[in-house]
């Protein structure tokens, strides 16, 4: 009914979601300064140069539109840009070594967050990516942050032989934490 693509995806965003409920303050939790914040919400990569087989550098740049949980309880829609080199990268892997995001979040602050450990692999053809960090400045600033992704190619995987993937479309959980 949903064809594999589908099913993937569904339970992607499943295991997202589930893991969020577990890890969302509840209502009402007093935030202190130091509070978790957790952030889930679609998250669209785009590639340059688009991955074919054969390793090179490529460009990534992410776009993401999240739900955050503030330790207060309060649900706050925000924005991520997430820019990343990608030494060696193909259709087989795609692996950072560093990558920046910035958050902007409904009420206008922010959170810049820069990812040192970046780990990538893939089951059934789902990219899952996690990356490891601490929030640079703004909201959360000096507290640790980790993001993962759950992804699929945007295009067939037969793009992999002609002119590469251009981009891949998933589900994201960004928390930061104390």
């Amino acid at each position: 009914m949903f064809g594999r693509r589908g099913a993937a995806v569904a339970l992607s965003a499943l295991v997202l979601v589930g893991s969020s409920w577990t890890a969302a303050p509840a209502a009402g939790a007093h935030e202190g300064k130091r509070g978790t914040i957790t952030c889930v919400g679609r998250s669209d990569s785009t590639y340059d140069p688009p991955l074919t087989l054969q390793p090179e550098v490529a460009h990534v740049h992410t776009d993401a539109r999240y739900l955050c949980n503030l330790a207060t309880g309060v649900n706050l829609p925000a924005t991520g840009s997430l820019d990343a080199v990608s030494p060696g990268s193909s259709c087989v892997t795609v692996a950072s070594t560093r990558a920046a995001e910035t958050l902007e979040y409904a009420d206008g602050r922010t959170s810049s967050i820069v990812y040192d450990r970046v780990r990538t692999s893939r089951v059934a053809g789902v990219l899952l990516v996690e990356l490891s960090g601490r929030v640079a400045g703004g909201r959360g600033a000096g507290q640790a942050a980790r993001r993962v992704v759950s992804a699929l190619p945007d295009q067939p995987p037969t793009e992999c032989l002609t002119s590469g993937l251009r981009g891949s479309t998933g589900q994201a959980q960004l928390e930061i934490r104390a």
